[in-house]
């Protein structure tokens, strides 16, 4: 069984790979830029940057030291570097990139105004800072069906549905970045397709502990995981366990520009 940040990437990890590039492209993230990658977990973006440019400059921060010690072996390119550091204290100088990016994090940081501010701070002017969030209300279908489907077996697991995240809805990044005075503010869905090998591939990563999910499932006796399992198993696959199957993904997305002094 994985642990830790392995668990993580299983789990949500394998998607932000798949969600990166269109956060980039939304981004306008270009060939000799220096970029900032906040809350880079394992460093799924951070990853996919380099890819996007031969001559990008990464920068990754996350404030959990064993997902950036495992995006560090991952690294290749010594045009990136991944650091241990708070988002909400973000340790660069003033106009220290071009463009500064936040991949599915916004919703987790304790006080995301505090972290919106430094990420101004850090890019400069006339920058962009793009962030996105799952839409675990309705477009994050992986997950939203696991919750409504637990929801169903036991009303008491509502408020740990993920749907209560905050920055998760529609207009919810764009009102925060305009109120952190970003400029030229858009927002808009980013989609991705999830492609199941078989219902074990989707299910066995909730089995973890990583996430709201997977302390959820975990946490369940060995009675209430086997039932859940039986109904998701019957509503995704029809139970047919060795299916293949997908699901398909949504994040909102919201980018701005720093202004000039």
């Amino acid at each position: 069984m994985w642990t830790g940040a392995e668990a993580y990437d299983q789990l949500m990890g394998r998607w932000s790979r798949q969600l990166s590039p269109a956060l980039i492209g939304f981004a306008n993230v270009e060939g000799g830029d220096r970029v900032l990658d906040v809350g880079c977990g394992t460093g799924s973006l951070t990853r996919a940057l380099l890819a996007h440019g031969s001559q990008l400059e990464v920068v990754g921060v996350d404030a959990a030291g064993p997902y950036v010690e495992y995006g560090r072996r991952q690294l290749t390119s010594t045009r990136a570097s991944l650091q241990e550091a708070d988002a909400q204290n973000l340790p660069f100088a003033d106009d220290s990139f071009d463009r500064c990016l936040s991949l599915l994090v916004v919703n987790f940081i304790p006080d995301a105004r505090r972290a919106a501010e430094p990420m101004y701070r850090v890019t400069r002017p006339r920058g962009t800072v793009a962030a996105a969030v799952w839409d675990y209300g309705e477009g994050m279908e992986m997950l939203r069906v696991m919750w409504d489907t637990a929801v169903a077996l036991d009303p008491a697991a509502g408020p740990k549905h993920e749907r209560n995240m905050p920055y998760c809805r529609k207009g919810e990044l764009f009102a925060l970045w305009n109120e952190s005075g970003f400029q030229q503010v858009e927002e808009d869905a980013l989609t991705a397709t999830l492609k199941f090998s078989s219902f074990d591939d989707y299910w066995t990563p909730f089995l973890t502990g990583v996430g709201p999910s997977g302390s959820y499932v975990s946490g369940l006796s060995a009675e209430r995981q086997s039932e859940l399992r039986d109904q998701l198993s019957e509503k995704l696959v029809q139970g047919k366990a060795d299916q293949p199957f997908t699901l398909r993904v949504r994040a909102w997305a919201v980018r701005g520009s720093v202004p000039m002094d």
